[in-house]
Protein backbone atom coordinates (compact mmCIF):
# COMPACT_ATOMS: atom_id res chain seq x y z
CA UNK A 1 0.00 0.00 0.00
CA UNK A 2 3.02 2.20 0.57
CA UNK A 3 4.02 2.33 -3.09
CA UNK A 4 0.75 2.60 -4.28
CA UNK A 5 0.38 5.68 -2.31
CA UNK A 6 4.04 6.64 -3.21
CA UNK A 7 2.16 5.84 -6.68
CA UNK A 8 -0.15 8.15 -6.32
CA UNK A 9 1.31 10.76 -4.89
CA UNK A 10 3.05 11.20 -8.39
CA UNK A 11 1.98 14.43 -10.58
CA UNK A 12 -0.88 13.39 -12.71
CA UNK A 13 0.66 16.12 -15.46
CA UNK A 14 3.99 14.30 -15.50
CA UNK A 15 2.06 10.71 -15.86
CA UNK A 16 0.48 12.18 -18.93
CA UNK A 17 2.79 13.96 -20.38
CA UNK A 18 4.76 10.51 -20.16
CA UNK A 19 1.87 8.42 -21.86
CA UNK A 20 1.74 10.66 -24.84
CA UNK A 21 4.99 10.52 -25.31
CA UNK A 22 5.53 6.60 -25.44
CA UNK A 23 2.23 6.47 -27.18
CA UNK A 24 3.00 9.34 -29.57
CA UNK A 25 6.37 7.74 -30.02
CA UNK A 26 4.95 4.39 -31.19
CA UNK A 27 2.87 6.12 -33.03
CA UNK A 28 5.36 7.59 -35.59
CA UNK A 29 7.63 4.05 -35.40
CA UNK A 30 5.02 1.73 -36.20
CA UNK A 31 2.64 0.77 -39.10
CA UNK A 32 -0.93 2.39 -38.43
CA UNK A 33 -4.40 1.01 -39.08
CA UNK A 34 -4.76 4.46 -40.16
CA UNK A 35 -3.10 7.40 -42.50
CA UNK A 36 -3.09 10.81 -41.21
CA UNK A 37 -1.35 14.00 -42.40
CA UNK A 38 0.01 17.00 -40.49
CA UNK A 39 0.64 14.90 -37.24
CA UNK A 40 2.36 17.66 -35.55
CA UNK A 41 -0.60 20.28 -36.39
CA UNK A 42 -3.04 17.50 -34.68
CA UNK A 43 -0.54 17.29 -31.72
CA UNK A 44 -0.28 20.50 -31.04
CA UNK A 45 -4.15 21.56 -31.65
CA UNK A 46 -5.39 18.71 -28.87
CA UNK A 47 -2.56 19.84 -26.34
CA UNK A 48 -4.06 23.01 -26.29
CA UNK A 49 -7.14 21.42 -24.71
CA UNK A 50 -4.99 19.94 -21.77
CA UNK A 51 -2.98 23.32 -21.41
CA UNK A 52 -6.88 24.93 -20.63
CA UNK A 53 -7.98 22.21 -18.18
CA UNK A 54 -4.77 21.94 -16.19
CA UNK A 55 -4.62 25.75 -15.80
CA UNK A 56 -8.81 25.75 -14.99
CA UNK A 57 -8.30 22.74 -12.92
CA UNK A 58 -6.01 24.78 -10.29
CA UNK A 59 -8.92 25.88 -8.74
CA UNK A 60 -11.59 23.29 -9.69
CA UNK A 61 -9.23 20.33 -8.58
CA UNK A 62 -9.17 21.99 -4.95
CA UNK A 63 -13.30 22.32 -4.77
CA UNK A 64 -13.93 18.73 -5.78
CA UNK A 65 -11.19 17.16 -3.24
CA UNK A 66 -12.99 18.92 -0.39
CA UNK A 67 -16.22 18.06 -1.12
CA UNK A 68 -15.50 14.56 -1.53
CA UNK A 69 -13.26 15.27 1.58
CA UNK A 70 -16.44 16.56 3.76
CA UNK A 71 -19.22 13.95 2.17
CA UNK A 72 -16.50 10.85 3.96
CA UNK A 73 -16.37 12.79 7.06
CA UNK A 74 -20.13 12.97 7.40
CA UNK A 75 -19.99 8.96 6.41
CA UNK A 76 -22.57 9.58 3.51
CA UNK A 77 -22.77 6.65 1.12
CA UNK A 78 -23.19 3.01 0.58
CA UNK A 79 -19.47 1.58 1.48
CA UNK A 80 -19.54 3.22 4.94
CA UNK A 81 -22.47 0.54 5.72
CA UNK A 82 -20.15 -2.48 4.32
CA UNK A 83 -17.32 -3.46 5.74
CA UNK A 84 -14.50 -4.51 3.62
CA UNK A 85 -10.93 -5.15 3.46
CA UNK A 86 -8.84 -2.34 2.06
CA UNK A 87 -8.02 -4.26 -0.98
CA UNK A 88 -11.40 -4.78 -1.72
CA UNK A 89 -13.05 -1.24 -1.08
CA UNK A 90 -10.48 0.14 -3.59
CA UNK A 91 -11.02 -1.92 -6.37
CA UNK A 92 -14.99 -1.58 -5.99
CA UNK A 93 -14.24 2.20 -5.74
CA UNK A 94 -12.78 2.58 -9.25
CA UNK A 95 -15.45 0.15 -10.33
CA UNK A 96 -18.26 2.21 -8.73
CA UNK A 97 -16.42 5.55 -10.35
CA UNK A 98 -16.20 3.90 -13.61
CA UNK A 99 -20.20 2.90 -13.21
CA UNK A 100 -21.08 6.36 -12.68
CA UNK A 101 -18.81 7.36 -15.20
CA UNK A 102 -20.79 4.75 -17.88
CA UNK A 103 -23.85 6.23 -17.09
CA UNK A 104 -22.81 10.05 -17.36
CA UNK A 105 -21.15 9.35 -20.60
CA UNK A 106 -24.45 7.80 -22.29
CA UNK A 107 -26.32 11.04 -20.80
CA UNK A 108 -23.90 12.82 -22.83
CA UNK A 109 -24.65 11.71 -25.89
CA UNK A 110 -28.14 11.85 -25.27
CA UNK A 111 -28.78 15.07 -23.29
CA UNK A 112 -28.63 18.01 -26.15
CA UNK A 113 -26.84 20.54 -23.95
CA UNK A 114 -24.41 17.89 -22.62
CA UNK A 115 -23.66 16.47 -25.99
CA UNK A 116 -22.68 20.38 -26.95
CA UNK A 117 -19.96 19.72 -25.05
CA UNK A 118 -18.87 16.48 -25.70
CA UNK A 119 -19.19 16.22 -29.19
CA UNK A 120 -15.60 18.29 -29.02
CA UNK A 121 -14.16 14.65 -27.97
CA UNK A 122 -15.95 13.19 -31.02
CA UNK A 123 -15.30 15.86 -33.50
CA UNK A 124 -11.49 14.14 -34.13
CA UNK A 125 -11.34 12.93 -37.90
CA UNK A 126 -7.88 11.98 -37.75
CA UNK A 127 -7.49 9.81 -33.75
CA UNK A 128 -4.70 9.24 -32.36
CA UNK A 129 -2.75 9.55 -28.99
CA UNK A 130 -3.65 13.43 -28.64
CA UNK A 131 -6.77 12.59 -28.86
CA UNK A 132 -6.95 11.88 -25.52
CA UNK A 133 -6.58 15.67 -24.22
CA UNK A 134 -10.01 16.92 -26.71
CA UNK A 135 -12.50 17.57 -24.24
CA UNK A 136 -13.78 20.54 -23.94
CA UNK A 137 -12.46 21.85 -19.98
CA UNK A 138 -15.84 22.91 -19.75
CA UNK A 139 -17.12 19.24 -19.91
CA UNK A 140 -14.63 17.55 -17.98
CA UNK A 141 -15.13 20.31 -15.07
CA UNK A 142 -19.28 20.04 -15.01
CA UNK A 143 -20.11 16.93 -16.07
CA UNK A 144 -16.79 14.85 -14.92
CA UNK A 145 -15.70 16.03 -11.90
CA UNK A 146 -19.03 16.77 -10.68
CA UNK A 147 -19.98 13.30 -11.59
CA UNK A 148 -17.20 12.05 -9.51
CA UNK A 149 -18.46 13.81 -6.34
CA UNK A 150 -21.72 12.44 -7.05
CA UNK A 151 -20.27 9.03 -6.74
CA UNK A 152 -18.56 10.18 -3.66
CA UNK A 153 -22.15 11.02 -1.83
CA UNK A 154 -23.90 7.88 -3.66
CA UNK A 155 -21.26 5.64 -2.84
CA UNK A 156 -19.16 6.81 -0.14
CA UNK A 157 -15.86 6.58 -2.88
CA UNK A 158 -12.77 8.39 -1.27
CA UNK A 159 -10.04 10.76 -2.53
CA UNK A 160 -7.60 8.21 -2.99
CA UNK A 161 -9.63 5.88 -4.70
CA UNK A 162 -10.11 8.57 -7.35
CA UNK A 163 -6.77 9.01 -7.63
CA UNK A 164 -6.20 5.53 -8.32
CA UNK A 165 -9.49 5.73 -10.74
CA UNK A 166 -7.52 8.29 -12.38
CA UNK A 167 -4.46 6.51 -12.38
CA UNK A 168 -5.73 3.21 -14.39
CA UNK A 169 -8.10 5.62 -16.94
CA UNK A 170 -5.39 7.70 -18.26
CA UNK A 171 -3.42 4.38 -19.44
CA UNK A 172 -6.83 3.27 -21.23
CA UNK A 173 -7.56 6.29 -22.37
CA UNK A 174 -3.97 6.42 -24.89
CA UNK A 175 -4.73 2.41 -25.55
CA UNK A 176 -7.80 3.31 -26.53
CA UNK A 177 -7.42 6.30 -29.05
CA UNK A 178 -3.86 5.62 -30.10
CA UNK A 179 -3.09 4.85 -33.52
CA UNK A 180 -1.58 1.69 -33.39
CA UNK A 181 -2.00 -2.04 -34.33
CA UNK A 182 -3.10 -4.26 -31.47
CA UNK A 183 -4.01 -7.88 -31.64
CA UNK A 184 -7.00 -9.47 -32.50
CA UNK A 185 -7.08 -12.39 -29.78
CA UNK A 186 -7.08 -9.14 -26.83
CA UNK A 187 -10.77 -8.52 -27.80
CA UNK A 188 -11.72 -12.32 -27.45
CA UNK A 189 -9.99 -12.27 -23.87
CA UNK A 190 -9.11 -9.09 -21.76
CA UNK A 191 -11.85 -7.72 -23.75
CA UNK A 192 -14.31 -9.60 -22.18
CA UNK A 193 -14.43 -7.55 -19.18
CA UNK A 194 -12.06 -4.13 -20.27
CA UNK A 195 -12.22 -2.01 -22.89
CA UNK A 196 -9.98 -2.35 -25.91
CA UNK A 197 -8.75 0.07 -28.31
CA UNK A 198 -11.33 -2.26 -30.92
CA UNK A 199 -14.14 -1.45 -28.68
CA UNK A 200 -13.63 2.34 -28.31
CA UNK A 201 -13.27 2.92 -31.90
CA UNK A 202 -16.73 1.62 -32.90
CA UNK A 203 -17.44 4.68 -30.49
CA UNK A 204 -16.02 7.22 -32.51
CA UNK A 205 -17.12 5.62 -35.56
CA UNK A 206 -18.71 8.59 -37.76
CA UNK A 207 -22.59 6.77 -38.15
CA UNK A 208 -24.26 7.83 -35.19
CA UNK A 209 -25.52 4.12 -34.69
CA UNK A 210 -22.41 3.07 -33.53
CA UNK A 211 -21.35 6.48 -31.83
CA UNK A 212 -23.83 6.10 -29.27
CA UNK A 213 -22.53 2.44 -28.21
CA UNK A 214 -19.36 1.11 -26.05
CA UNK A 215 -20.05 3.80 -23.26
CA UNK A 216 -17.44 2.34 -20.66
CA UNK A 217 -14.03 4.08 -20.35
CA UNK A 218 -11.99 0.72 -18.46
CA UNK A 219 -14.94 -2.17 -17.76
CA UNK A 220 -17.13 -3.19 -21.10
CA UNK A 221 -18.88 -5.28 -18.41
CA UNK A 222 -20.90 -2.32 -18.60
CA UNK A 223 -21.66 -1.83 -21.85
CA UNK A 224 -22.19 -5.99 -21.99
CA UNK A 225 -24.78 -5.80 -18.80
CA UNK A 226 -26.74 -2.58 -20.11
CA UNK A 227 -27.19 -3.50 -23.69
CA UNK A 228 -25.02 -0.82 -25.84
CA UNK A 229 -21.90 -2.90 -26.58
CA UNK A 230 -21.21 -3.14 -30.59
CA UNK A 231 -18.43 -4.21 -32.49
CA UNK A 232 -17.75 -3.72 -36.29
CA UNK A 233 -14.68 -4.28 -37.92
CA UNK A 234 -11.57 -1.86 -37.57
CA UNK A 235 -11.10 -1.66 -41.44
CA UNK A 236 -14.66 -0.38 -42.18
CA UNK A 237 -14.62 2.54 -39.41
CA UNK A 238 -14.21 6.35 -40.10
CA UNK A 239 -13.96 8.97 -37.41
CA UNK A 240 -15.08 11.67 -36.33
CA UNK A 241 -18.05 14.16 -37.29
CA UNK A 242 -19.37 14.90 -40.70
CA UNK A 243 -20.54 19.03 -39.11
CA UNK A 244 -16.50 19.14 -38.10
CA UNK A 245 -14.95 17.89 -41.02
CA UNK A 246 -12.50 20.42 -42.80
CA UNK A 247 -9.23 22.21 -40.89
CA UNK A 248 -11.33 25.13 -39.82
CA UNK A 249 -13.38 23.02 -37.78
CA UNK A 250 -10.87 21.02 -36.29
CA UNK A 251 -8.96 23.80 -34.82
CA UNK A 252 -8.88 24.75 -30.59
CA UNK A 253 -10.67 28.54 -31.06
CA UNK A 254 -13.37 26.73 -33.27
CA UNK A 255 -13.76 23.87 -31.05
CA UNK A 256 -13.74 25.96 -27.94
CA UNK A 257 -16.39 28.08 -28.76
CA UNK A 258 -18.49 25.28 -30.72
CA UNK A 259 -20.65 24.62 -27.96
CA UNK A 260 -22.47 27.90 -27.92
CA UNK A 261 -23.32 27.87 -31.55
CA UNK A 262 -24.67 26.12 -33.73
CA UNK A 263 -22.98 23.86 -35.65
CA UNK A 264 -25.32 22.41 -38.88
CA UNK A 265 -24.81 18.48 -39.46
CA UNK A 266 -24.92 17.74 -42.95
Amino acid sequence: MDFLEKLLNINSNYIVIGLLTIFFLMEQLFANPFAFRKRGKHLFQNILFQITLTLLNIFVIVLQVKAIDWLNAQKIGMLFWLELPLWLKLIVSVMLYDLTTYWIHQAAHKVPIMWRLHRVHHSDTSMDSSTTFRFHPLEMILVYQVGNVITAGIFGTDVFSMALYYFILNIFLFLEHANLHYPNWINKTLGMIFVMPDHHRVHHQQEQFYTDSNFADIFILWDRIFGTFKTMPVSQMKYGLEEFEGDKKQSFWYLMKSPFINVKKR
